[in-house]
């Protein structure tokens, strides 16, 4: 007997990569579609208050619905909007962050995303699964299923060749950077035959310690570890440098805090705008990237990198006052951080955000403490897929 599907009226895009759609009444979470459009269905996860599904066929196609470029799209779980045209992508994305400013921060406000090419071919950094027969691929979305790959559109094509390979391991990560270096990282042995400049365990650890490889943004270097936090579109840290010194508005003589500053891209840049009357405080959690920070910004007399946790510091007294603050957290966000943020009372707050749900709670809270939003700008660092980087911009109101 075959198999009976529902149909459903798709209604707006919703955060996560899916729409919003009802079935018997229940809201139904559903990827692989558009709003709009008209689709039949299948159930794929039942939570109790919402069910998530699939859709399997299109009865009716909304505008901008396009063909996928990856013929894996739809089980592949590394893209969430291979179908949708890139330009309605970046309206999602806006409709998105629109929506949780609204629905958490009390803020009625339109979210234009901009473009950053290139939309395939973008992503530098890569982490491969291996499935049980050595071939190395991406996992299905929300399942340890491994889709194994002969190809991946959004994967960067100067990237080492892990996909023309056989693998005993369970993984394997692959980056190119800026500057051209190319590294593997993995359990298992490497093919002698993989053209690769640096080889590095699953933690990230050659025989030398903690590989490291070289990137340049605005001909400054920096150096990151080699499965270390690093922006993966090549174009992104530019992008972010940019749009945070234009809004931080720094000037001369400052006293800024970069929070959750990595390897202390932002913190170069903005030293440099303070120049050597001015003073930038650097703070970074994990140990690696903070070790980094503090040899690649010995040049600069009026940072001072400080290894620990944003939290510790600012109650610490290593962050006792603050002109502007940049703040870069974690997709979770800065809840427990923002009282003392603001404590500092800073003239102007400048959060990068790559979660716009966090984002949005943040906001709510900065607001309740006396800043209000005065600028967002939004971009599409991450084509084809549901995230989207946001740069806001907060003043004391």
């Amino acid at each position: 007997m075959d198999e009976v599907l529902p149909v459903v009226e798709v209604g707006p895009v919703a955060h996560g990569g899916h729409c919003v759609a009802r079935l018997d009444g229940q809201v139904v979470f559903v990827r692989h579609t558009l709003p709009g459009e008209q689709v039949r269905i299948r159930v794929t996860e039942d939570a109790g208050r919402y069910l998530r599904a699939d859709a399997v066929e299109v009865l009716r196609a909304a505008d901008g619905r396009v063909t996928p470029p990856c013929p894996v799209a739809g089980t592949c779980g590394g893209c969430d909007f291979q179908h949708v045209d890139p330009a309605v992508q970046r309206r999602l994305l806006g409709d998105v962050v629109q929506e949780q400013l609204r629905r958490l921060a009390g803020i009625d406000r339109e979210v234009v995303v901009e473009e950053v090419l290139p939309v395939l071919g973008w992503r530098t950094r890569m982490s491969w699964a291996v499935d049980p027969d050595g071939r190395p691929g991406l996992r299905r979305h929300r399942s340890h299923e491994v889709v194994p790959l002969e190809q991946c559109p959004i994967a960067h094509p100067d990237l080492p060749a892990v996909l023309g390979h056989r693998w005993t391991g369970q993984g394997v990560d692959a980056v190119v950077t800026s500057v051209g270096q190319r590294l593997v990282a993995a359990d298992a042995p490497v093919p002698h035959d993989l053209e690769v400049d640096v080889v590095a365990d699953a933690d990230g650890r050659t025989t030398d310690g903690v590989a490291t490889l070289d990137e340049l943004v605005h001909d400054r270097p920096f150096r990151v570890a080699g499965t270390g936090f690093w922006q993966v579109h090549p174009a992104a840290a530019t992008t972010l440098v940019d749009a945070v010194l234009a809004s931080a508005e720094v000037r001369p003589g400052d006293v800024v805090a970069d929070l959750y500053a990595g390897v202390g891209l932002f913190t170069r840049f903005l030293a440099e705008a303070v120049g050597p009357d001015g003073s930038v405080v650097s703070v970074e959690a994990d140990r690696t990237a903070s070790r980094l920070a503090h040899d690649d910004l010995a040049d600069l007399s009026q940072v001072d990198v400080v290894p620990g946790t944003t939290e510790r510091a600012l109650h610490s007294g290593r962050v006792a006052t603050a002109d502007v603050v940049v703040l870069d957290p974690p997709r979770t966000g800065a809840k427990r951080a923002i009282p003392a943020i603001a404590a500092l009372e800073p003239r102007r707050i400048v959060y990068v955000a790559c979660d716009p749900a966090a984002l949005a709670r943040d906001v709510s809270s900065l607001r309740a403490r006396g800043y209000e939003l005065s600028g967002l700008q939004a971009f599409a660092l991450f084509p084809m897929t549901h995230h989207v980087e946001c740069v806001a911009t907060l003043d004391r109101a």
